[in-house]
């Protein structure tokens, strides 16, 4: 800390982590240690083999590859942080590194809600309309829509940091989270905090309410399709895929919403600790197993890859 006349200010904090019982941190930090290495191979794995390829250059595995691409991002911006605490006495991070990961965390998990949605509005186009699907999901809008999510991506980390960094902080640096997200962080502040709640509640809102009605409104419309399919294998099959991907996005969402619409003194940290294992741990190590590790096109990719490297 930085002493100016009787106030401290704080140039760095401490981060408390998942939890703060000795026994537990061994096991834990083995068992995100886990899951972290199945999301970093499992999210790989689809970079490469969509990228190898050709037969997966189409608009659902372009949407496959920025979904993996993002998940591997955003996992990765806390995670080795999150793994140190477990294993450390004392958790440091400076005070514009833990704004350089707020904004990197902000990036990469609405870009994910995006490319969510990309990926809902792919499926409905190829579902209900299947004749027009190549039209319509050109490689212009395909490009379009990842650039549009980028772009809603920049903006919202923009104006969560933008609000965090006009706020002073003074003698309290504990971070009662196992990375820097908003809420925790803005607890700490010793000026209002009435403006960045309200930018919370707006650009989280926005970017959880506009791309889960989306998805939500283009599944009813695949659902409604699949009523009408004739084929009671055709009709199982559809309903398998949609259920996977409507549960992920279902985690997703309802955890981020849980997390950020509502006031912060409406519950404890431990419960926004617990829901926030949901979208930054379990959501990008399920991804690949929910929509691509169970997919034809994938494993046959899988093996042609594997035996192009046989020696």
């Amino acid at each position: 800390m930085v002493a100016s006349g009787n106030v401290s200010w704080v140039t760095e904090f401490l981060l408390v982590g998942l939890t703060n019982q000795p026994e537990l941190q061994i096991p834990l930090f083995f068992v995100f240690l886990i899951m972290y290495i199945v999301t970093v191979f499992g999210n790989l794995c689809l970079i490469i083999l969509i990228a190898l390829n050709s037969h997966l250059h189409t608009p659902m595995y372009f949407f496959l590859f920025n979904l993996s691409f993002t998940d591997l991002c955003y996992s990765t911006v806390f995670t080795p942080k999150m793994l140190m605490n477990f294993i450390l006495s004392k958790n440091v991070i400076s005070y514009m590194g833990c704004l350089t990961q707020l904004y990197f965390f902000c990036f990469f998990v609405i870009s994910e809600c995006y490319v969510l949605t990309s990926m809902a509005y792919d499926r409905y186009v190829a579902i209900c309309n299947p004749l027009l699907y190549n039209i319509i999901m050109s490689p212009k809008l395909c490009l379009n829509l990842m650039l549009g999510s980028y772009m809603m991506a920049f903006s919202g980390a923009m104006a969560h940091t933008g609000c965090m960094l006009r706020l002073t902080f003074c003698d309290e640096n504990t971070i009662n989270h196992y990375f820097c997200d908003i809420l925790p962080v803005m607890q700490l502040s010793c000026t209002s905090t009435y403006v960045n709640e309200i930018v919370v509640f707006i650009v989280v809102g926005i970017n959880i309410i506009v791309p889960s009605i989306t998805i939500f409104i283009s599944y009813g419309f695949i659902l409604s399709s699949i009523f009408h399919i004739n084929s009671a294998e055709g009709r199982s099959k559809a309903f398998s895929t949609c259920s996977s991907h409507i549960i992920a996005v279902s985690l997703f969402f309802g955890s981020g919403a849980f997390m950020y619409l509502k006031p912060s003194s409406s519950s404890s940290m431990g419960q926004g600790k617990t829901s926030s294992v949901f979208y930054t741990n379990v959501v990008p190590m399920m991804n690949p197993l929910i929509y691509s590790l169970r997919n034809k096109d994938v494993k046959i990719a899988l093996r042609k890859t594997l035996s192009k490297w046989k020696f």
